[in-house]
């Protein structure tokens, strides 16, 4: 053990590591522990900086606790006892949210969340006219299972008000009241005050009142004020608006049965005299040629996409410089109810977006896309009522196909055709339903290639590909794989998707300039010259006190062409003391068996000597002294493929990871 130098057989470790993007983490649940003397278990984490945490150990565990890490990784590690048998325990593990949800945004309203870790806040606001019922901020509270603070707030219209030093806003039908103890608000009244010396202009952007609603609109908060607009006594509905006398006007809302199909839109803002009021179009735009809106100013009004303009010109004049006013009425944008489409691409919404479509709606949108093209569909938004039907067709009158039906609610998903026609019809339930229509859609649609196949991918240096087909369609995979000594850098697996591109960039292949990592030689401790681990790396190992090393202490990290990069030698060992000792050749012995070895070499060098010189001198034999050997000398040169060492060895400590 490195931690405290003590003997040991065999080191198993176990590594589970959980991984995700800051949103989980992990739970250790001990279903049994049963352990023999001197053998240990622990569960380890690692805190925010890196830092190990031991969270219990085999002295604390018992069957059914549970243990949760700080981070999203967890380790268990185990060690066997040097003698005996072996314990055995079971442990379970499983992952759990570390964050809040994503908090639900509230019709007719937005929500903001920076972070969804605990401790961090998710903001709430309304559209223009809505208020918001309930707490504009949730926190996201610290717990097993993280929650918000709260219920999610609504959005909703009320039943009248009062509004001092009017500006610019809206007012709207009040929103219907739902449960078995809701109210019904009959009539509501609102008051709308802007500062002295201006007037308020009132913008209906919608009005679809019921039959027995009414709405009264009057120049001015007394009784006796001049009425602006009634929808009891009929007549046109001024679409254009209506201005107001003074700085004040009171609005009067009476009706039997507020739902969604029925009610108003009223957008107001105020203006000083000697002035046209600034302009407003839903859905799209408008440039002037003067700010402040005085007599001569021109407004140019174009649509958002999916909009077109209906009940008024593109273009109109700030005229009449006694009392400015505009010389015809501001348009509308609507989203419209089937049509033609050609061109390159757009967007499809259904009716009356982004308010509700209304009952008994027959749509059909009709796209021609280049003969060598095709239509591709992006549904953004599918959310309608279960009686109502959307369905997408392919092909012209004479071949269609349908695609798919839709009915209720779906996850944002894409449709491509096989032909240049494709073709998209909404139908709403007649009857309609007081609660619960859908929000609508939102359709991108563009036309792309009519070729069925992605594009081929380059091959990348220092590897190879291999695909799952042999024409790149749809579904089809493209395999990355690097030659020996070279890392891959991106993803390893590329996918054909639907709209005939690669998910993601192809990889490439970088050369391995490290070593992997030889591990820890038991009863030692070591030094590392570089924690990388990078060629010319050395590693140098000491043994604990008691213990003496058979090996090379210290092993460098060097680069091989082609190859990884391996270590130079094998990993020492570290030899308990006590069985060294006791052997007949110990230090001292060895020093001597080598001295009583040379000491006889050289008696015998010596003979052989004196022997060779008197035979030269008093002989007529002549040897020869030097001679030629009759074997060339050899010359082996080892190279080791080992991807770990130069040579050759074995390891008792291994480390799996899950």
């Amino acid at each position: 053990d490195p931690e405290t130098g003590a003997p040991g057989l065999f080191v198993p470790r176990v590594s589970l590591t959980i991984r995700s993007f800051l949103l989980e983490t992990s739970v250790n649940v001990v279903k049994s522990v049963n352990l023999s003397d001197g053998e240990q278990l622990s569960i380890r984490g690692v805190d925010e900086r890196g830092a190990l945490l031991v969270l219990a150990n085999h002295t604390l565990l018992v069957e059914g606790q549970v243990i949760r890490s700080p981070t999203n990784t967890l380790s268990v590690y185990y060690r066997s006892a040097v003698e005996g048998s072996m314990g055995v325990f079971q442990l379970h593990y499983q992952i759990f949210r570390l964050s809040c949800s994503l908090p639900k945004r509230p019709h007719f309203g937005e929500v903001l969340v920076l972070d969804l870790l605990p401790g961090n806040a998710a903001l709430f606001h309304c559209h223009m006219g809505y208020h918001l019922q309930g707490e504009p901020q949730l926190t996201c509270l610290n717990a097993s299972l993280p929650v918000w603070s709260g219920k999610e707030p609504t959005c909703r219209a009320l039943c009248g008000g009062t509004v001092k030093n009017a500006s610019v806003g809206r007012v709207l039908s009040p929103s219907p009241h739902h449960g078995p103890n809701a109210t019904l608000d009959r009539s509501c009244s609102w008051s709308l005050e802007a500062p002295k010396d201006q007037r308020l202009h009132l913008h209906l952007e919608r009005l679809a009142l019921g039959p027995t609603d009414r709405l009264v609109l009057w120049s001015g908060l007394d009784a006796g004020s001049v009425v602006l607009f009634d929808s009891g006594r009929g007549g046109q509905i001024p679409f254009e608006g209506v201005i107001s006398e003074g700085p004040a006007v009171r609005i009067q809302f009476i009706t039997d049965q507020p739902n969604h199909n029925t009610g108003f839109n009223i957008r107001y803002e105020a203006f000083e005299r000697g002035h046209c009021y600034e302009p407003y179009l839903q859905n799209g735009n408008f440039t002037t040629t003067d700010q402040l809106y005085g007599v001569g100013a021109v407004v140019q009004f174009t649509c958002d996409p999916g909009h077109s303009l209906e009940q008024g010109p593109p273009v109109i004049e700030c005229i009449s410089a006694r009392d400015p006013y505009w010389n015809d009425t501001e348009p509308l944008c609507k989203a419209q109810c089937g049509g033609d489409l050609t061109g390159p691409g757009g967007v499809i919404l259904s009716p009356n977006w982004p308010e509700w479509y209304g009952e008994g709606e027959d749509c059909s949108w009709r796209i021609h896309a280049g003969e060598d093209k095709r239509v591709l569909l992006d549904v953004q938004l599918l959310n309608i009522s279960d009686s109502d039907m959307l369905t997408i067709t392919d092909g012209d009158e004479v071949t269609t196909r349908i695609l798919g039906r839709y009915v209720g609610g779906s996850s944002p998903f894409k449709l491509s055709s096989t032909t240049p026609d494709l073709t998209i019809t909404f139908h709403s339930d007649p009857a309609g339903l007081v609660f619960g229509k859908g929000e609508g859609f939102v359709i991108n649609y563009m036309e792309v290639s009519r070729n069925d196949s992605c594009p081929d991918l380059p091959e990348i240096q220092n590897g190879w590909k291999t695909t799952s087909h042999v024409a790149l369609v749809r579904g089809a995979r493209i395999t990355y794989q690097c030659d020996p000594g070279y890392d891959l850098v991106g993803r390893e697996t590329l996918t054909c998707q639907l709209d005939l591109s690669w998910s993601s960039q192809p990889p490439f292949c970088e050369k391995i300039m490290y070593c992997s990592d030889p591990g820890h030689v038991e009863h030692s401790t070591r030094s590392l010259s570089d924690p990388k681990l990078l060629v010319g790396t050395t590693i140098q190992y000491s043994c604990s006190p008691g213990f003496i090393m058979q090996g090379g202490a210290t092993i460098t990290c060097y680069g091989r062409e082609p190859g990884t990069p391996v270590w130079t030698s094998r990993l020492p060992h570290c030899v308990f003391a006590e069985a060294t000792a006791g052997s007949p050749l110990d230090g001292g012995n060895i020093t001597l068996a080598i001295f009583i070895l040379i000491l006889l070499l050289s008696v015998m060098l010596g003979g052989a000597y004196v022997y060779v010189t008197r035979c030269r001198y008093h002989s007529n034999l002549r040897l020869p002294l030097i001679y030629q050997h009759p074997y060339r000398q050899i010359t082996v040169e080892t190279e080791f493929d080992n991807p770990l060492y130069e040579t050759g060895g074995d390891a008792r400590e291994y480390e799996v990871s899950i």
